[in-house]
């Protein structure tokens, strides 16, 4: 049976045809963040649409061990810019990207900044290979002009006792699109 009789038939009957949705995807490469701009190449971020939130796939080397705050930010730069008033690595990237104004740093699951994410483990060998799970995102296509930073420090998803979950310096970002 040719393809447009059997679409006919799905019509007078009522059916819809079976095409498998496509997820949206975004992707960042991302760069070491240094004081004269970025720097070396650190690996990728890639943000997939899935139910439940997107799966971010981690993969990335050259950075410290341990655990590192992890976020969306506004602006779709990594060039030095200001932070706190001082020029700052990656600064240009601007601040936590927060679409809803909440001004409040809440962690991957709480109702603060959507660009709050998981935090990163970064293994003995400065590695990272991992997915997480980011449940307040659902459409990553609206990730597209913004960018991804990688803190010094771990993230406790509070603003106290010290704010944006103490993460602290930016040491590498990436721009998504």
């Amino acid at each position: 049976m040719s393809r447009n009789i059997a679409a006919g038939l799905m019509a007078v009957c009522g059916l819809a045809a079976a095409t498998p949705l496509m997820a949206a995807t975004v992707r960042a490469v991302v760069f070491l963040a240094s004081p004269t701009g970025p720097g070396g190449p650190a690996g990728r971020v890639v943000f997939r649409d899935r139910p439940g939130g997107a799966r971010i796939s981690i993969h990335l080397y050259g950075l410290p061990p341990g655990q590192h705050g992890f976020h969306v930010h506004q602006n779709p730069s990594c060039a030095v810019g200001p932070v706190n008033g001082a020029p700052a690595a990656a600064g240009a990237a601007g601040g936590h990207y927060d679409p809803m104004a909440t001004g409040k740093h809440m962690g991957p699951a709480g109702k603060g900044h959507l660009g709050d994410l998981p935090y990163l483990t970064v293994d003995a060998n400065g590695s990272d290979h991992e997915t997480l799970v980011a449940p307040r995102l659902s459409d990553v296509n609206r990730l597209r002009g913004h960018s991804v930073v990688i803190h010094a420090g771990g993230d406790n998803y509070a603003d106290q006792p010290k704010p944006l979950g103490g993460g602290g310096a930016r040491i590498a970002c990436g721009v998504i699109g």
